[in-house]
């Protein structure tokens, strides 16, 4: 057997052991918020997302405990929140945006302030429902809903034809990203990349020209391997560069 198919059968197979999180499974834990200047977002999260963390899904996003962050698999995952506290909250909640880790004993997610304030049942009660600190909740993860296809962007550590870095954008909130490849057209081989921290993917000495990008995804459904039609990074590839795949995940 090829070695990188080998290598892809067995880590598809550590993929499939890992927990998921289904659309139909709802938890139950508590939540509390964190305060910005805007109320929105940080771009300093450990997914490494910089302004897209601090502006995605309209500064609702959160910060995930261990068990939903997953070593930055979690990155980019969508959630229903529901605060359970009825004389406050709503019954419909609201919807954030894994951007950012850090483990508290009460709380699996610690929420922007505009998405805490959203869980209120009317503006009036968000001064009370902020003065709780910590509220029980029910969430459950669900799609972002977003649209549009996958994003990449170069990372701004990224030194041309030395050291490339991409951070993967727009993910759909339903997919994980376990793996990425890029082709290298001399060799005709997939070149693993490294998964560096949070949504970012590293490699040194990258393949030169266009390249094509895979990624290995999984939901509660099945794990597959997933790729552009096109090159996704263009030759002359700069730090800064977001660029559209033609890949559209859930």
């Amino acid at each position: 057997m090829d070695e990188s198919l080998k290598y892809s059968s067995i880590f598809m197979c550590m993929i499939m052991l890992l927990p998921a999180f289904s659309y139909s499974q709802t938890l139950v834990s508590k939540a509390s918020f964190y305060s910005t200047s805007d109320g929105m977002g940080t771009p300093f999260g450990a997914c490494g997302y910089g302004d897209y963390g601090k502006d995605v899904n309209n500064g609702e996003v959160c910060t995930a405990s261990r068990r939903i962050y997953r070593n930055g698999a979690g990155c980019g995952a969508c959630y229903q929140v529901r605060c359970k506290n009825t004389a406050l909250c709503s019954a419909e909640g609201t919807k954030v945006v894994v951007t950012d880790s850090a483990d508290r004993q009460d709380s699996d997610l610690i929420l922007s302030f505009k998405a805490y304030a959203k869980l209120a049942k009317h503006p009036n009660l968000t001064p009370k429902l902020c003065g709780k600190g910590v509220v029980d909740i029910e969430y459950r993860r669900v799609s972002c809903g977003y649209g549009g296809n996958l994003m990449v962007k170069i990372n701004e550590r990224s030194k041309y034809a030395e050291y490339l870095a991409i951070v993967v954008l727009n993910q759909g909130g339903a997919t994980d990203i376990h793996a990425v490849e890029v082709y290298e057209e001399e060799s005709q081989q997939w070149i693993s990349m490294r998964k560096a921290y949070g949504a970012v993917w590293d490699l040194s000495s990258p393949p030169c020209g266009n390249l094509k990008v895979r990624f290995l995804t999984s939901t509660s459904f099945e794990t597959k391997w997933v790729q552009s039609d096109k090159a996704v990074i263009p030759s002359q590839w700069k730090a800064g560069l977001t660029i559209e795949t033609d890949i559209q995940l859930t």
